[in-house]
């Protein structure tokens, strides 16, 4: 049996689906985001609650596991949570790394992420797997977490696991509407004038998780994967979204002091509201930052292998999303 931790999640329900039509009998776990209607009542699934913090909890959620597919992780760009994240998500990988050890799973996919990989600071460099993480002016929390993360898996595979770390890019795919990619599309649905000159790696959710189990089933261990279907940057991205949401694209790049001004005035309304900013440091950077990551590794494992187009990704988010939109609109 395999074990999809962060089942319930966007990325964890694209895996989740992709096994069931395998017929791969999986434990699907979830901590406080309960399965929806579209993955509860799957065939072959026993889905568990259980928390990746709790040592107990992970012993009993990995008993009578052979394969782990690990996806869970909190994400956020919000200063608050910052010191709970890095916790939660390196604890957490280093408990299922413990877990895994001890109860003999034959191998471990870690779902990394781009942000765990060092960057160019000129946008220039074609980043690869090989690149080192630091802490420069375009790091954040969520990649410090992930990094962190990453050096547990490691530390398993030194002491013996069979693992590989895959580290995708933006992951964008239909069901992103309660993370970060799904305030985007929002934006982009409101017409919101502005868009980011920044350039970064995208990828489609459906393809992450035919390289996971690609990646599971093939006789490697000890190696890191960028996952990237090409460099895009938010213009071109945001256009695509207008296209097929039938909106007016953004036309006014987003310049450095503008989104200085931004994330400023958001954190001040925060502190005086309470409410979380929609607008952060670590957000206008990611939005304004050039990173070029190399993808030829995987490709060049699974030549037959092949991302979908950035517009055919697009599309079919832009229609689920319309779809979703317009059901909730007649429920009203």
């Amino acid at each position: 049996m395999d074990l999809v931790t962060g089942a319930s999640g966007f990325l964890g329900k694209h895996l989740l689906k992709l096994l069931v039509s395998q017929r791969v009998a999986v434990r699907a776990l979830y901590c406080n985001t309960a399965p929806t209607d579209d993955v509860r009542n799957l065939p072959g699934v026993e889905w568990v609650q259980g928390d990746l913090l709790d040592v107990y909890d992970v012993e009993a959620m990995l008993t009578g596991i052979d394969r782990v597919y690990h996806c869970a992780a909190t994400v956020s760009f919000d200063p608050k949570d910052r010191e709970p994240m890095v916790h939660a998500n390196k604890e957490g990988a280093a408990n299922l790394v413990n877990g895994a050890l001890l109860g003999g799973v034959s191998k471990l996919v870690h779902m990394s992420s781009v942000a765990a990989i060092g960057r160019s600071e000129d946008g220039g460099k074609l980043i690869t797997e090989e690149e080192e993480w630091g802490e420069g002016r375009y790091a954040t929390a969520y990649g410090m977490s992930k990094y962190l993360a990453e050096m547990e898996v490691w530390r398993g595979i030194g002491e013996g696991l069979d693992a590989v770390i895959l580290n995708p890019g933006i992951i964008l795919g239909p069901g992103a509407y309660g993370t970060a990619i799904g305030k985007m599309v929002q934006l982009v649905d409101s017409e919101f004038g502005f868009y980011g000159n920044g350039v970064k790696p995208w990828v489609d959710a459906a393809d992450v998780a035919v390289a996971a189990i690609m990646l599971m089933d093939a006789d490697v261990s000890g190696e890191r994967f960028i996952l990237s279907g090409g460099n895009h940057s938010f213009k071109e991205v945001f256009g695509l979204l207008a296209k097929y949401l039938g909106v007016k694209p953004p036309t006014t790049a987003l310049r450095p002091w503008m989104g200085g001004i931004a994330w400023r005035t958001q954190f001040l309304l925060s502190k005086l509201t309470g409410a979380r900013p929609r607008i952060t440091r670590e957000t206008v950077g990611a939005a304004t930052e050039a990173s070029r990551y190399d993808n030829s590794k995987l490709l060049k494992m699974f030549p037959d292998f092949s991302y979908r187009s950035l517009e055919e990704t697009i599309g079919n988010m832009a229609q689920d999303y319309l779809r979703v939109k317009n059901v909730a609109a007649g429920a009203k």
